[in-house]
């Protein structure tokens, strides 16, 4: 069947379309409808459905696959590798789960997992779901702080941590981390589970802290604990610049029907296959479709614990690929761009074999058009945009590679997916027309696997999401529709920016920028201005090797800018920096420029990667005059 046709089945008949994708999972009682709207604008889905998720990610799997790999473990910043099979991944999830029982863990109890990429972060996550238990992955090496608060929203029995993470060139000790948490929090966990590597092992505190595969002798292995279809499956703290992170919920039924459903539609591999996505746990990305999809699936998953340059250099993916045998890869579009920054004639590519590459996915970030051309001329595969929220928790727009390949408009992710009915709304509410910039907004109900509303917040749940525009979820995310049904996602709803009445998209004049042969990386902002209200100012990272001179790059680009959008743009403001600010995942923290730029004052992003960059960034915006005055 073609996308239209399956997109239109959905439409017509919603609840026999998940129903039947339901039949995929195995349930240890089937729910005996999908949509429950009792509760409407709160919906939930699949909810008198008895099932756990850890036996349809590892335990249904062992008749059929179980010495067939179900994680690789790739560390090129300790330079080991490690193959699980779905036999082995059972025996070392039931043993962790019989710890957590033996100490008191069970169904509905909270568990914070502070982990670095390695497998036994996946097997903490499966460990919990085996017995129920809802996990809360913080990303590891969080600011003590930042853990505190999560700590005391989602009130965990245990904390399961590492004494270490590995960054290229240093050590990141968790324990120091940790234990000042647990100090600022005013909830205390009952115990620690630890795992001790071996680059920096750590001091236990007495009574509270256990070794990780120490606590598991002479402890009986767990069997699966069924819940019901609307159980939470985890917690995922979004990571806001103020206030209170926001607690994502994962109900379990939906969570199950829907990513089984995308493994083949949407990223079309076949069970067996290895599907490699390049994130983190700690970000919805790492949930998805590094821990459950592929392994609910049947496919083969891989951690990889290094970085898309320098560890050992540009051409590490292309290794991991060639290696492993990856069929179906994922990644962000700032990875890329530091690829192609450092290696932007693919000179890294060329010792490795990555025949077996089907298909490159990029979310995460807009995808611009200059990045996704140079990986389809390196890779000579499909380059897919897709977009999704960790809200969502997978594919809201995209390009549906296992029913049809629909035609790609680069710098648009495609279609929505079933499930999401996509308008663009004017500050009243009404639909814009074809091209026209807008809020995107999803209608209700949102399809399975969403998420039904905030841990403990439901009031900032409808006021985040469902009260603006009453019968929609509000993404946050600025774009419009063509008339081919076609997405474009231009910017944050805060990034779209208001040059004397004119609206405009800092993610178009991204694009532009990024055309400029000698730009490897850029961000455009709006600062402010008494004249027009708003003024963009551009930040261009230049491609390794160019040595002209900045001031005349930066020229060029605010003429190219003014050819292709127009002096309406009042674009003049163009800087030259080394790098971007940055969230762990990739994001450029544009508000947080913004911020610097205004002269305002702004709370640190716990996701930083490095705050230094924020000193050169200040230099650069004080060599243009701002903060004015």
């Amino acid at each position: 069947m073609a996308y239209a046709d399956i997109y239109k089945g959905w439409q017509d008949d919603p609840e026999g379309f998940w129903m039947q994708a339901a039949e995929a999972i195995d349930w240890d009682r089937k729910p005996s409808k999908a949509l429950f709207a009792d509760n409407a604008p709160l919906y939930e889905w699949f909810c008198d459905g008895i099932v756990n998720t850890c036996w349809n990610a590892v335990d249904r799997h062992v008749k059929t696959r179980g010495d067939q790999a179900a994680i690789i473990y790739d560390s090129p910043v300790t330079g080991t590798k490690r193959t699980i099979t779905y036999r082995e991944l059972q025996g070392l999830v039931a043993n962790l789960a019989g710890v957590l029982q033996a100490k008191d863990v069970a169904k509905g109890d909270r568990v914070v997992i502070y982990m670095p990429m390695v497998a036994e972060a996946l097997i903490a996550m499966l460990a919990c779901a085996r017995i129920g238990a809802i996990h809360s992955v913080v990303f590891g090496g969080f600011a003590s702080n930042e853990l505190a608060v999560r700590i005391d929203d989602a009130r965990p029995k245990a904390i399961l941590t590492a004494s270490c993470g590995i960054e290229p060139g240093r050590i990141v000790e968790y324990k120091p981390l940790l234990n000042g948490a647990i100090e600022l929090a005013t909830h205390k966990p009952d115990f620690t589970l630890i795992l001790q590597r071996e680059q920096s092992p750590c001091t236990l505190t007495e009574g509270r802290d256990f070794d990780w595969f120490e606590a598991q002798q002479g402890v009986a292995p767990a069997e699966c604990v069924p819940v019901e279809g609307n159980h939470p499956a985890y917690i995922l703290y979004t990571s806001g610049t103020t206030g209170a992170p926001k607690g994502v919920v994962r109900p379990t039924g939906g969570h199950l029907v829907a990513l089984n459903w995308t493994m083949k539609n949407i990223y079309n591999v076949d069970p067996g296959d290895t599907f490699w996505a390049a994130s983190d746990v700690g970000w919805v990305v790492g949930h998805s479709y590094i821990c459950y999809a592929p392994l609910i699936h049947g496919n083969t998953t891989i951690v990889f614990e290094g970085k898309p340059v320098g560890t050992p250099d540009a051409g590490t993916f292309w290794r991991v690929i060639s290696e492993h045998n990856v069929r179906s890869f994922f990644t962000a579009p700032t990875a890329f761009r530091a690829i192609k920054r450092e290696d932007p004639k693919g000179e890294f590519l060329k010792p490795y074999d990555i025949s077996c590459l089907n298909i490159l996915f990029l979310a995460g970030e807009r995808a611009d058009p200059d990045t996704i051309e140079w990986a389809q001329d390196l890779l000579g595969v499909p380059v897919i945009d897709h977009w999704w929220q960790t809200e969502t928790g997978y594919t809201i727009a995209g390009n549906p590679m296992g029913i049809e390949h629909l035609a790609v408009k680069i710098g648009s992710p495609t279609v929505p997916m079933p499930g999401y009915e996509i308008d663009i709304l004017n500050d009243e509410g009404h639909p814009a027309a074809f091209g026209e910039l807008g809020a995107i907004a999803v209608k209700l109900p949102l399809p399975p696997g969403t998420l039904p509303t905030l841990w403990n917040a439901e009031d900032r749940f409808r006021k985040s999401y469902l009260d603006h525009f009453p019968g929609y979820y509000e993404t946050g995310d600025a774009g419009m529709k063509d008339e081919d049904g076609y997405v474009w996602i231009m910017a944050r709803t805060d990034d779209v920016i208001n040059v004397a009445g004119h609206r405009l998209s800092t993610g178009g004049m991204e694009e532009v920028l990024a055309s400029h042969p000698d730009v490897a990386e850029c961000a455009v902002i709006g600062v402010t201005d008494q004249l027009k209200g708003q003024l963009p100012m551009g930040f261009v990272c230049l491609t390794k090797g160019v040595d002209r001179p900045h001031s005349d790059i930066t020229r060029e680009c605010v003429k190219l800018l003014r050819e292709k959008i127009g002096p309406v743009a009042a674009f003049k403001l163009c800087v030259v920096v080394d790098r971007l600010p940055k969230t762990r995942s990739g994001k450029i923290l544009r508000a947080t420029m913004v911020k610097i730029a205004d002269g305002a004052e702004f709370k640190l992003p716990a996701t930083i990667d490095d705050p230094a960059i924020l000193d050169e960034i200040r230099e650069a915006l004080g060599g243009l005059g701002y903060p004015a005055g």
